[in-house]
């Protein structure tokens, strides 16, 4: 490079070519006949989470997505050889592609870190949603591009009981400590948890929240809270907040090719029938945006 970027304009310039080698590789252009808009979108397996892996993947198929998002609690980091040997077999039964697991904890412990990315790696997934401690970035860093998977830090709304603000609370305090670091390393945002931030801080709105990252956004968990009834509701709900339209309309705009999970946390034992309507209602506004 005889005339190098800025660091920063350099990183941001990389993570938007390998979000759309990863569009592309995955057939993202949307057509018409694409319910959803030529975005990946598929399930956050926590949604299913009093189910065992079979009841999630039944439940996956039946809403008509192909893609989850597994949290350990399905498919567990330290699965042997031979139980992650019928893991994948399952998931190819069922049509469901493991595109991403988490949401995972990183530390300055470098040998721990790699055997996280090593089972993502055999796993197949290209995403690691996580929340990682702030002294994990070093290793992190050589990490993602010893694998080329990325990681994708995951906000949390209030914790301490709901009266704190998580560490990895808003895009702005992620972008601060991701900047200088690999393109690989950015956000799955949580519209969720950025609608919770408003019960103890100023409200965020998360399509902004999404431009902030802009090249490193990798992932995105879409779901709606009522924060009186401090509960998740399906989109559209009176109850709830969320602009699912402008939220996908600045996914375009910094031209994502991550994944979409829909994440839903309540009416844990039956989520299926509300879940059925974020699917429905999202892609009525992508048809409706088109």
């Amino acid at each position: 490079m005889t005339a190098p970027l800025a660091r920063r304009e350099f990183l941001t310039s990389s993570a938007a070519l390998l979000g759309a080698a990863w569009g592309v590789s995955r057939g993202l252009a949307g057509t018409a006949a694409d319910p959803f808009g030529g975005f990946t979108v598929g399930m956050q397996s926590y949604t299913f989470r009093k189910f065992d892996l079979e009841g999630c993947l039944k439940r996956t198929q039946e809403l008509g997505l192909k893609f989850t998002e597994f949290y350990p609690g399905h498919i567990p980091a330290d699965s042997s050889p031979e139980k992650l040997a019928g893991i994948k077999k399952l998931l190819a039964e069922y049509g469901v592609t493991p595109i991403a697991f988490g949401v995972m904890g990183f530390s300055k412990n470098h040998d721990a870190n790699k055997k996280t990315f090593e089972f993502a790696a055999k796993l197949g997934s290209k995403f690691i949603s996580a929340d990682p401690s702030p002294d994990s970035f070093d290793s992190l860093d050589k990490l993602v591009a010893e694998y080329k998977i990325a990681v994708a830090i995951h906000p949390h709304g209030p914790t301490g009981k709901g009266k704190e603000l998580h560490r990895w609370s808003s895009a702005e305090v992620i972008m601060k400590a991701v900047k200088d670091h690999d393109p690989l390393i950015g956000t799955c945002l949580d519209t969720g948890h950025l609608i919770r931030t408003a019960q103890v801080a100023e409200p965020l709105d998360s399509a902004q929240q999404v431009r902030v990252m802009g090249a490193r956004n990798f992932g995105l968990h879409l779901k709606d809270h009522d924060n009186k009834r401090k509960t998740d509701v399906p989109y559209g709900d009176p109850a709830g907040v969320l602009d699912v339209a402008s939220v996908l309309k600045a996914l375009k705009e910094v031209k994502f090719g991550g994944y979409i999970s829909i994440e839903y946390e309540a009416n844990e034992s039956n989520p299926s029938p509300d879940v059925k309507k974020c699917v429905e209602y999202f892609q009525a506004t992508v048809k409706k945006l088109a």
